[in-house]
């Protein structure tokens, strides 16, 4: 039997599509995290195609984003996806705490990754997600970060940012209107640090249609009533499935008794593509993006007994 591909990241179902000789439609991506409840992003974007003809400009995308978190469009700048603000944030502070398990891009771009327990920890900048990815759990609010990665805050607690005085924010919108090919992502900080990561971006980050159809996306955005639609599938899940670890995001990790890979490859046979959490150091985990009714049904089906 061919061994499936396995992508750091998950959303990978083109390759394993390829793989199992299937039309990438067949198979139902829950390896990546996106709001069932996004408006049709395809459909309004065709209305901006005509910003393919121009060159992009920011300011009214940042200014829509800015209006929206409730902050001075002088302390948001717009990012070539979620990535991107990761790696021009960790550049910036060169080395930084990160705990296990945690999302591998922060450790991809700092130059000196310690651990929690080292010595020199204390004297070090954190940077962690919120919720935590993979187990899904909102920090508490004890707990501090130089770096506070919300991609998936929005979702989790239906308000924008956890707004920590002094911390700087990493964020994505793919995730929160379900268009990860779109690339937009955002760093919320000072105007001085604002200003210093928005020179070293390349000349037009942001892409034309992004920064066209931005304002018209945050424009639909209901992050009540979308948090309130994922706490609701979530509990479904949970329920339906066996193994599923208390979670706050719009994804669970599942403890898996025949662990990560085979269980992916099992239910990517079946239809179903999951994320592999072999890369966070947990080999007998998966984490399931918290599906619609339909892909709820259609995981619960592709299960194994």
């Amino acid at each position: 039997m061919t061994p499936l591909p396995v992508g750091p990241h998950g959303g990978d179902v083109e390759r394993v599509a390829a793989a199992l000789n299937v039309d990438p439609s067949q198979i139902l991506d829950l390896s990546v995290s996106l709001n069932p409840d996004a408006p049709d992003v395809a459909e309004l974007a065709a209305k901006h195609l005509d910003a393919l003809g121009r060159y992009p400009d920011p300011s009214e995308a940042t200014e829509a984003l800015a209006d929206a978190i409730d902050v001075p469009p002088d302390r948001v700048l717009m990012t070539n996806g979620g990535s991107e603000a990761i790696a021009l944030v960790c550049t910036e502070l060169r080395r930084g705490v990160v705990a296990s398990p945690e999302f591998s891009l922060y450790a991809r771009h700092l130059e000196e990754v310690v651990d929690k327990d080292h010595e020199d920890a204390d004297c070090m900048p954190r940077v962690a997600s919120n919720p935590n990815n993979p187990t899904g759990r909102l920090a508490l609010e004890h707990e501090s970060a130089a770096v506070w990665d919300e991609a998936f805050y929005p979702l989790a607690t239906g308000r924008w940012t956890r707004g920590d005085d002094g911390a700087i924010v990493v964020g994505s919108l793919t995730k929160l209107f379900a268009c990860p090919g779109l690339r937009v992502g955002y760093v919320l900080a000072e105007p001085e640090l604002i200003a210093r990561l928005e020179s070293l971006l390349p000349q037009w980050s942001l892409n034309g249609i992004a920064a066209s159809l931005v304002p018209e996306l945050l424009a639909r955005a209901n992050l009540p009533a979308w948090h309130e639609a994922c706490m609701a599938r979530r509990t479904a899940l949970a329920t339906a499935i066996p193994g599923v670890l208390p979670s706050d995001a719009p994804y669970v990790l599942v403890e898996t008794p025949e662990g990560a890979r085979a269980t992916r490859a099992l239910l990517a046979r079946r239809g179903v593509l999951v994320r592999d959490c072999t890369s966070f150091g947990l080999p007998n985990h998966i984490r399931v993006a918290v599906p619609d009714d339909a892909g709820l049904r259609k995981l619960v089906a592709a299960w194994p007994a």
